[in-house]
């Protein structure tokens, strides 16, 4: 009898380690697999059911992209973890590409095309097979501690790294509706990175008027319904880093982004969410998380949603609208937007 009731609670105990390893491993996919009801509370369109569902059906036919920034903590804080989730997004919302407003490579860049980084910390740490998509990247201040053309070069490597220039545009047309993004370089904008040659020895090489004038032009001559600019450093946004970077975004890049009618300015460097509108501009300022670290944040004039959680961002164009999420580390949308 003793014998009989050992075998029961082997038998017991094996099924539950087996369930435990499962809900493990949906975890570590970066599965969400609880209801997402929170998130929703607002809207009353559809049936909140689990996230990646809610995406698939928010989403469909309708022309999709990511956008992800302060990527690489060498696999820690979660980073392999969120490259799963991220793939997860992608496959449910069928996403077309990746953008990523910068320092993709911390913290001291890169030093050539065959600097180990690039392969340890980008083509072995997003494995999932749905971001093996087109990444469009805009260089961060930490990429400027390197060798910034390497970043450039790397398109000559990777089938899925597409970077041209330092600025460049790309131009996408979904059931009639035109999507034009720009993405630009910020560190030679500012004269933090510009004044530090020592540290960002590349800042000071680029030509700041140029690249502004570009952007001017580019805008211009833009006809698309909407109009999208992605860079590092945001224009507006909750931190505690320097004054001086915001300060120069100010001057240089936002009278663009206004005179121009963008629809949203799309950055990083902070570590955490912020989605912020002023009422004299009719740009969305949209700061995006980090993959890796975050850092807390509270709201400033502005200031529609904020958060410290870990995630990226989903954006959606359809025939009639634009949607933008924010999604944090378990696939959940904690934020929304649709114009």
């Amino acid at each position: 009898m003793k014998k009989v009731r050992l075998i029961q609670f082997l038998l017991l105990l094996s099924v539950s380690v087996f369930a435990v390893n499962v809900a493990t491993a949906q975890k570590s996919r970066g599965v969400a697999t609880q209801p997402v009801m929170q998130a929703f509370t607002q809207y009353d369109d559809f049936t909140p059911v689990t996230a990646l569902d809610t995406l698939k059906k928010l989403t469909e036919d309708r022309f999709t992209f990511l956008i992800a920034t302060d990527m690489n903590r060498y696999g820690h804080f979660g980073q392999r973890e969120m490259g799963y989730v991220m793939g997860d997004v992608a496959d449910a919302a069928d996403a077309e590409f990746i953008a990523v407003t910068g320092d993709i490579f911390h913290y001291l860049g890169v030093q050539s095309v065959n600097d180990h980084i690039f392969i340890s910390c980008f083509e072995e740490m997003y494995t999932h097979p749905e971001l093996q998509i087109p990444w469009h990247i805009t260089l961060g201040n930490h990429e400027y501690r390197g060798n910034t053309q390497a970043i450039i070069d790397y398109s000559q490597v990777s089938r899925r790294w597409e970077v041209p220039a330092r600025y460049y545009s790309k131009s996408y047309t979904h059931e009639g509706v035109t999507i034009d993004m720009f993405y630009i370089d910020t560190p030679p904008i500012i004269d933090k990175y510009r004044n530090n040659p020592g540290e960002y020895p590349d800042a000071c090489k680029q030509d700041r008027d140029a690249q502004l004038k570009w952007l001017d032009n580019a805008l211009a001559s833009s006809k698309a319904k909407y109009k999208i600019v992605l860079g590092h450093h945001p224009v507006y946004a909750e931190t505690n880093k320097d004054i001086c970077e915001r300060d120069d975004m100010q001057r240089y890049v936002d009278p663009l982004l206004r005179k121009h009618k963008v629809d949203y300015y799309f950055s990083g460097h902070i570590h955490n969410f912020q989605a912020i509108r002023k009422q004299d501009s009719p740009v969305g300022y949209f700061t995006i998380s980090s993959i890796a670290s975050t850092r807390k944040v509270k709201p400033i004039e502005g200031t529609q949603f904020c958060s410290k959680e870990q995630g990226f961002a989903v954006v959606s164009v359809g025939k009639n609208d634009i949607a933008v999420y924010f999604l944090n580390n378990q696939a959940e949308i904690i934020f929304r937007e649709k114009r």
